[in-house]
Order: C-alpha cells, then sequence, then structure tokens
C-alpha cells in the first residue's frame, strides 16, 4: 500500500503521479461532475470527497453548487488542500474506514477518485460502513477505479464484485470505462471505470439481505 504521508513530503509542491493523472483526465472527471449535478435540485445537496488530496476535485464539486467537504487522512494533503484554498470548502482530517469519528453529518452524494482501491481487503468493507452511515436518503456515490491488470505490482485496483462485497447497501446503476488517452504506458493500461452506485431503500436493502 502507498504511504501518502511519505509521498506527500517526497513531492512538495510538485504534482504527484495521481495529480498528473489529474492534470491529464481532470476535464472528462469534471464532465461526469456536470451530468450528476444537472439532474439535482438547486442547490444540489452536500457532497464529500473521500480521500481528497489536495482537494482539486473537492473545489470543483463547491463550484457546481455542492456544499462540498475533503477528506483525506495524510495531514500533508489537507494542508495542501487548504493552502489551495476557497472559503466556501471544508477539509478535514479523517479516515475513510471510520468517519463516525469526524464531525461530518449527512451527504448526497459522495466521490472517490482513486481512494478505495488503495485500501486493504480488511479496509474496503469498513469503508463501506462508514460511507453508509453518512449518507442520507436516495444519496448517490460516484467511484473512479482502475480495474485489475497484470500491473497490479504497480497501480493499485479493483473489480466490480469487491466494489459489490464491500458496499452491500449500495447498487450500482452504472459502469462505463474512463478515458485513458494521454496517461501513457503504463498508466494507459490500468483500465479505470467509472462505477455509479445508489443507496438502496429499506425496502431494497431488506429484500436484498
Amino acid at each position: 500500500m502507498v504511504n501518502y504521508s511519505s509521498m506527500y513530503r517526497r513531492y512538495g509542491r510538485r504534482a504527484t503521479p495521481w495529480e498528473r493523472y489529474a492534470q491529464v483526465s481532470g476535464a472528462r472527471i469534471v464532465d461526469v461532475f456536470d451530468r450528476v449535478s444537472a439532474g439535482c435540485a438547486r442547490p444540489p445537496g452536500r457532497a464529500l470527497d473521500l480521500g481528497c488530496g489536495r482537494g482539486m476535485y473537492t473545489r470543483e464539486l463547491a463550484q457546481r453548487g455542492w456544499d462540498a467537504v475533503g477528506v483525506d487522512a495524510a495531514p500533508e494533503a489537507i494542508a495542501g488542500a487548504q493552502e489551495r484554498g476557497g472559503t466556501t470548502v471544508r477539509y478535514l482530517v479523517g479516515d475513510v474506514t471510520n468517519l463516525d469519528a469526524v464531525d461530518l453529518g449527512g451527504f448526497d452524494l459522495f466521490i472517490d477518485i482513486g481512494c478505495f482501491q488503495g485500501l486493504s481487503a480488511q479496509q474496503r468493507p469498513a469503508m463501506g460502513k462508514s460511507v453508509s452511515s453518512l449518507a442520507n436518503p436516495n444519496a448517490s456515490f460516484l467511484m473512479l477505479a482502475f480495474g485489475w491488470t497484470r500491473f497490479r505490482w504497480l497501480f493499485e485496483g479493483v473489480s466490480r464484485g469487491e466494489i459489490d462485497d464491500a458496499f452491500p447497501l449500495w447498487e450500482i446503476r452504472e459502469v462505463w470505462p474512463a478515458p485513458t488517452a494521454g496517461l501513457g504506458w503504463p498508466m494507459d493500461r490500468t483500465a479505470p471505470q467509472w462505477y455509479r452506485m445508489q443507496l438502496r431503500s429499506r425496502a431494497e436493502t431488506r429484500s436484498h439481505a
């Protein structure tokens, strides 16, 4: 597993490898935010950016009208996010597997750009439970994650089944490939996928149990 605090210290103000991915794919990622936000009431509600890093996507959510909060376990990342600004965005140091330990409240949208895929097999169900405890009725979840490839030793990835297992209270409504053009080898072989999930209703949860 990547030690993100160490990586942020190592790179300082320079872009980390995952931030370089954002520089190439950022516009296509925020297009997905636009798509989701277009179908929401105004203001759209509260959004939580899981593993927010230095807050690039948290700020994008705020610009689209969301009451946006970013959480990351690396204090160095949160310090960078706060430095890069936006008085309308709240950033907190927190563990995505134990969000109840942070005073966050409920959310209508969760986004995860590469966070879940970096967790261990033991941590993933804990994240699912933690996120679900903060979900408002009919909440949505957008996850961007690399798939399983022979480059697993370089880039963490997940399968749809692993996501289903970790988020039993959620239904995957849509899956589509994320563009890899411009990423370069070997990141263009990681088969990134978007997953759009919806929190199940209580009736759906009982029938799914």
